[in-house]
């Protein structure tokens, strides 16, 4: 049984080349790098969401834009492109010139809901330029119907295991946050939990709290007023710390999976073959960007933090999270449907 671990969830894969990685491309040498670099940007830069307006990109990108614009001397301006869970606004920038002037900025949706679908007409690896990782959340809250005979992450596992496949977790879509952390926790644990399948976040909610469903891995930000209310139980935090939101839930990790670490990140891309230079200046801008107090603020109170990830660092980081990925696909695509 693989471990899944803070190491091999977050911290990234053995190094892959530059070219395979799209971080080099043809008709760039180094004088052109730098020049392409001294002179960028001269007009407006897009950033495409693949994702509707009102989510958590977009509101990260309000607090950051600005600042960019600023530092950059050019409008970065938000397109919000939604279709295909995001396989639409993402196929689009995969397909524009490589010259930093189309950014793509969304969610672990980018690697995780790739291995789920028939459909996918780009490689969430080699097919883009790896600028940089901007935010993640504090994970995941693990939380149950009050029905369920649980008050602990361990119970929860005994109760699965002396009853296969009877528990139910709401899943809001192959690949997403809500389903990824139950999967792992499934191969850490050896447990039999089925998943039920939703059209989002909100309507698994709603199922959870009138009972149809006993458990589901949801936003900190969401899980919080049900908790405070009574209406659900949180058992952990699917981060390495815990959030000052709940500071009385564990993490997996302390509730006794060691290791346990998934949490939604959100990453800038360009096309494939983007000049360094310029990807450099870019993530330094977004650097800057998230280390501002005042965005610091705005990330804390929907539950982020700024991570700003050097190109280099990043690419071998999604190359990773890609594999993870693939191997939960193949897990899942493999077992007995019910």
């Amino acid at each position: 049984m693989p471990r899944w671990s803070r190491r091999n969830w977050m911290l990234g894969a053995a190094g892959l080349g530059a070219a395979k990685l799209g971080l080099a491309g043809p008709g760039w040498g180094a004088g052109a790098w730098a020049q392409g670099a001294a002179e960028f940007p001269n007009k407006p830069i897009r950033v495409v969401v693949p994702s509707p307006p009102g989510g958590p990109p977009d509101l990260i990108l309000r607090a950051i834009l600005p600042r960019l614009t600023a530092t950059l001397g050019q409008p970065v301006v938000m397109d919000n492109r939604a279709g295909g869970g995001g396989l639409v606004g993402t196929a689009f920038v995969a397909r524009q010139p490589a010259d930093g002037y189309t950014w793509l900025f969304t969610t672990a949706s980018h690697t995780n809901i790739v291995p789920f679908n028939d459909n996918v007409s780009y490689d969430p690896v080699r097919d883009f330029t790896h600028v940089t990782l901007a935010a993640q959340n504090f994970g995941q809250a693990l939380v149950v119907h009050p029905a369920v005979p649980a008050r602990s992450v361990a119970e929860l596992v005994a109760l699965a295991k002396r009853e296969p496949g009877k528990l139910t977790y709401g899943n809001a879509g192959n690949g997403t946050a809500s389903h990824i952390p139950a999967e792992v926790m499934k191969t850490m644990t050896g447990t039999d939990i089925l998943s039920v399948p939703y059209r989002g976040v909100a309507e698994a909610t709603t199922d959870l709290l009138a009972g149809r469903i006993d458990m589901f891995f949801v936003g900190t930000q969401i899980a919080l007023q049900h908790v405070q209310s009574g209406a659900l139980r949180a058992l952990a935090i699917t981060g390495s710390k815990r959030w000052k939101g709940m500071p009385d839930t564990p993490t997996m990790d302390e509730a006794g999976l060691p290791g346990f670490e998934v949490v939604n990140w959100f990453g800038l891309w360009m096309p494939a073959g983007a000049p360094p230079a310029v990807v450099r200046k870019v993530q330094a801008a977004v650097a800057a960007a998230v280390g501002e107090p005042e965005v610091k603020a705005q990330f804390d109170t929907l539950g982020l933090e700024g991570v700003a990830m050097p190109p280099d660092d990043f690419a071998r980081f999604v190359a990773d999270q890609a594999r993870i990925a693939q191997e939960i696909g193949r897990r899942v695509n493999a077992a007995p449907k019910p």
